[in-house]
């Protein structure tokens, strides 16, 4: 990101308390010691208590809680606001399949606020952080967050000379709260078994570095409208299964099979074969998913890169992970040996 890109600029973090969140604002006040304040969003009172212990009296950050269902909260946190980064959701399969309509209230109608509340106060940069998911959606959680995408990218179209709308996609993070590497640490200290729905199954994966880093790339290339993309590598979930096991178990340690849960993918989806066409290759890390309304800043911006050559990136293509290259990865991550 550009050095002088956040200097003395107001920041809303909208679920600021979560994974990424958390992560996201502990390199923003690294990053940028001059940003003038950095507003955290959230629900929930115990996590922004450990947040503020956490940092201190760091004037830079202030803590509101409340919900993005509530517009009136959401208006009054971007108040005099510069950019906000949208990363509030209901996020884990299970739940939003059995808490149908809590999940449309805050993934979609949430979102929705944010862009009302973004609009009406000036913002200049509204980045949303979606998943995988939202691609060729089987699940709630997924049909819910490719709402959001549409909402946001229609929403450059319709104000972008005024605020700036930019989406990028996330695969699984490693370590983010309630995912698979810390729940199977979990099973192997207590139970000292692992249970998987589908050995098969392929997940994108990332470092919360990575998912950071891509939220900052779209802030620093957009013009408004796009949709950002990182190359990420694939792992089967006997691959994590056995590296967890390798690093926390021992030859008694089993794994059990359970079978897919509702809404369950056996692989993930980044660029589908219909967004193939509408994408650049913007580097080797990074593509980009020119928006549908051939919006002409964003056209003339990208156009020069090359056109995304294969007809869809998949969890099933990209480059699968070894046990070996995992456990690197692994060793790497410091929250994982706490």
């Amino acid at each position: 990101m550009k050095q002088t890109a956040l200097n003395n600029k107001h920041i809303l973090v909208t679920g600021g308390t979560g994974s990424w969140g958390h992560e996201l604002i502990r390199q923003l006040l690294k990053r940028y010691p001059d940003v003038a304040e950095i507003r955290v969003l959230s629900r929930g009172e115990h996590k922004q208590v450990d947040m503020l212990g956490e940092y201190g009296a760091d004037k830079r950050l202030c803590f509101i809680i409340g919900d993005v269902r509530n517009k009136d909260i959401v208006k009054y946190a971007t108040r005099g606001v510069n950019v906000v980064f949208h990363l509030a959701a209901l996020k884990h399969v299970p739940v939003c399949e059995d808490n149908s309509w809590e999940a449309v209230l805050t993934n979609i109608i949430g979102t929705q606020n944010v862009i009302e509340s973004a609009v009406e106060n000036n913002v200049e940069t509204v980045i949303d952080v979606s998943t995988d998911k939202a691609v060729e959606p089987y699940n709630l959680y997924g049909m819910t967050k490719a709402c959001g995408e549409k909402l946001m990218v229609n929403a450059n179209a319709y104000y972008g000379g005024q605020t700036k709308f930019i989406c990028i996609r996330g695969g699984n993070v490693i370590g983010t709260n309630g995912s698979v590497i810390p729940l199977f640490k979990k099973q192997i200290l207590q139970k000292n078994e692992i249970t998987v729905t589908d050995g098969y199954m392929t997940r994108f994966l990332m470092t919360t570095r990575d998912a950071i880093g891509l939220i900052f790339t779209a802030f620093e290339n957009s013009v408004g409208g796009e949709l950002f993309v990182m190359r990420m590598n694939g792992a089967t979930l006997t691959t994590i299964a056995k590296t967890m096991i390798k690093l926390f178990g021992n030859d008694k340690t089993k794994i059990i099979t359970i079978g897919l849960r509702p809404g369950e993918k056996r692989h993930e989806v980044l660029v589908s074969k219909n967004e193939a066409p509408f994408t650049r290759v913007i580097s080797p890390e990074y593509f980009m998913i020119l928006p549908q309304q051939r919006d002409q800043s964003a056209y003339a911006r990208y156009m020069k890169y090359p056109v995304f050559g294969e007809n869809e990136f998949s969890s099933l293509n990209t480059h699968a992970l070894n046990e070996s290259d995992l456990e690197k990865i692994l060793r790497g991550e410091k929250w994982l040996w706490d």
